[in-house]
């Protein structure tokens, strides 16, 4: 006869009462959101997709668990806050991740079957951050900028959603491969959306001839930021003595932006640069951006250029709040294959936004705010030979929100059936 009291634990007495707890409470589970996670899974058939891309050299006759299932509870895992495998061993039980399981073309498809019809422009982010190493991984190698052991990813977004993540060692310029990745992009979206207009945006990093030849060649649009150097200083000297001298007689911040013709030593033509002067406190803060755009120099740096920073935001979700920074793997290809994971998860966490939560209080929050108010909270679970039935929180803060987003979801699938007949 089993020892019922053997986890019994005292907690002291509140009044009267002794209070007392045990580990006997039966199928719980502490994510109680993962049905919206696997009902939104099934809906774009994002873990089916990356199951179908990615060899599989098992053997068929000792497979317990498919490929897509393993990604499907990698993907919900990190969307719940689960950083490692580890964690599976005990997780595997949890009921509801059972059932949420159940029995880098990729991202861009999702990109595409996200739009109902083609849109008018896209602007494409592409972006560059860091994965510190602390171990002995393959390529490993200090940068300097950084100033530790790295590799150094490559990203190109467009808006939130991420169409490419591709993981590189660090020593290289920043720019390698982005040529390839951002032809691939181009041709699958032209596929698609032959009349889109297309802009790439990105810092000065990515201001290589090789690239901006190409965009011109290819009637891309870019916008792309140039460093500072000193013919380019020799330019504006005039505009920034200006500046000072109204900062001395006013002690205020000044602010200039102004557009002229010019034409770097490697070169082969002039191209228009827009510069945006500032002088302050701290002194001469220059900026130039080129680009083949029509728009008023203010209305290219202010409502163009700026806004590439987004991208920087959704590089911070991924590698803070999905684990892109996770490569503790030995192998090169093993972190790599990590950083793609976290790409996904974070797309899947993306869709939630857009497609549950739109018109919510959550429908412009982080995945770490979606899964603290929407994803982690308790759910008990019955289940017999003909139901399975999830008991939420009674007192869920965000109840009203979950109600809301399960309805919209209903709303888009009858959408979606009925735009494919």
């Amino acid at each position: 006869m089993p020892n019922c009291t053997a986890d019994l634990m005292n907690f002291g007495r509140l009044g009267r009462r002794m209070i007392e707890a045990n580990f006997q409470g039966g199928a719980i589970s502490s994510d109680g959101g993962l049905a919206l996670l696997r009902q939104l899974d099934q809906r774009i058939g994002l873990s089916k997709a990356v199951s179908q891309v990615l060899h599989n050299p098992r053997d068929p006759d000792r497979i317990t668990h498919s490929l897509r299932d393993l990604i499907a509870q990698r993907l919900y895992k990190f969307c719940c806050g689960y950083e490692d495998l580890n964690d599976h061993d005990r997780l595997r039980h949890d009921p509801l991740l059972q059932t949420a399981v159940g029995k880098a073309e990729v991202l861009v498809k999702q990109f595409i079957a996200a739009h109902a019809k083609a849109p008018t422009k896209l602007i494409l982010d592409i972006d560059a951050s860091d994965v510190p190493l602390h171990g002995d991984q393959e390529l490993s190698e200090f940068h300097g900028y950084y100033d530790h052991y790295c590799y150094l990813p490559l990203y190109v977004f467009c808006g939130q959603a991420m169409l490419c993540c591709v993981l590189r060692r660090s020593r290289i310029d920043g720019a390698k491969q982005a040529a390839a990745v951002i032809k691939l992009l181009v041709k699958r979206l032209r596929q698609a959306w032959p009349k889109t207009h297309l802009i790439v945006r990105g810092d000065s990093g990515f201001c290589r001839q090789l690239l901006i030849r190409w965009y011109e060649r290819h009637q891309v649009s870019y916008v792309i930021g140039v460093a500072r150097n000193a013919p380019l200083q020799k330019v504006v000297a005039a505009w920034e003595a200006e500046l000072e001298a109204d900062y001395i007689k006013t002690q205020c911040k000044q602010r200039m932006i102004r557009e002229f013709r010019y034409a770097a030593e490697s070169w082969k033509t002039e191209r228009r640069l827009v510069t945006r002067l500032e002088f302050g406190s701290q002194g001469r803060n220059p900026r130039f951006v080129v680009t083949n755009l029509a728009l008023s120099a203010p209305a290219l740096y202010d409502e163009a250029y700026c806004l590439r920073g987004e991208a920087e935001n959704r590089i911070k979700e991924v590698q803070l709040d999905l684990f892109g920074t996770r490569a503790s793997c030995h192998t090169f290809l093993a972190n790599w294959l990590r950083l793609l994971l976290a790409a996904l998860a974070y797309t899947l966490m993306q869709r939630l936004r857009t497609i549950a939560l739109a018109g919510t209080a959550l429908a412009h929050a982080q995945a770490a705010t979606i899964r603290v108010k929407l994803l982690k909270f308790g759910a008990s679970v019955i289940r017999n030979s003909r139901r399975i039935r999830i008991l939420l929180a009674s007192h869920h803060l965000e109840r009203e929100t979950f109600l809301i987003a399960s309805r919209l979801w209903r709303l888009d699938a009858m959408a979606c059936c009925s735009r494919h007949g």
